[in-house]
């Protein structure tokens, strides 16, 4: 399991497959909140856009963080949006 403390601040998340998902806004209980500007950003394959306010990741997603500091998730970016929650 993934110490979120480890996230920082305008990190970068990127899926399995390297694509940038988002930035990190803050870390938020168990979530990843991306920062405003890159949520709803859409993903080649992904479906719909949320734009115009905070989206979530949730800590089961997280597969590490990089020594980059890059937060990787478990899943390729395009599934990995479909996961994003709301507030």
């Amino acid at each position: 399991m993934v110490d979120l403390s480890q996230i920082k601040e305008h990190a970068e998340v990127i899926g399995a497959d390297g694509v940038h998902v988002g930035t990190v806004d803050h870390v938020e209980g168990d979530r990843i909140k991306l920062t405003k500007k890159d949520s709803g950003a859409q993903v080649e394959g992904a479906t719909g856009s949320h734009e115009g306010h905070h989206h979530y990741i949730s800590k089961g997603l997280v597969a590490e963080v990089e020594s980059d500091g890059r937060v990787r998730l478990s899943a390729n970016a395009d599934v990995a949006v479909t996961f994003e929650e709301e507030k």
